[in-house]
């Protein structure tokens, strides 16, 4: 189970790193959160976007799964207007932190 302190922190923009377990071992993704959806109910999700080897690759995370062992905020946007960042798929890098001020 997720603290409440972290539950707060995890917002559209903000970077940061899910570690699970699969399997036997331990597997972190780290990347900028662009999407939480159903707050903190039973079926809450957050969806975490990276570029892994130039292409973007997207994980959608349940709130309240048991295979999340630790989430650790990276850094947490200073203003964002929007509650979905979708813009981003299509957005570089470059224009993505100069719209967030999030660094990737």
């Amino acid at each position: 189970m997720i603290e409440e302190k972290i539950l707060e922190k995890i917002k559209p923009g903000a970077k940061v790193k899910v570690s699970t377990t699969a399997g036997e071992g331990v597997s972190t993704f780290e990347g900028l959160v662009i999407a939480r959806k159903h707050g903190k109910e039973e079926g809450g999700t957050f969806t975490v976007r990276r570029i892994l080897a130039g292409v973007g690759v997207e994980k959608v995370f349940p709130i309240h799964s048991p295979i999340i062992t630790k989430i650790e905020i990276v850094s947490s946007p200073k203003k964002i207007h929007r509650s979905k960042l979708y813009f981003v798929r299509e957005s570089s890098g470059k224009k993505i932190r100069q719209k967030l001020g999030v660094s990737l």
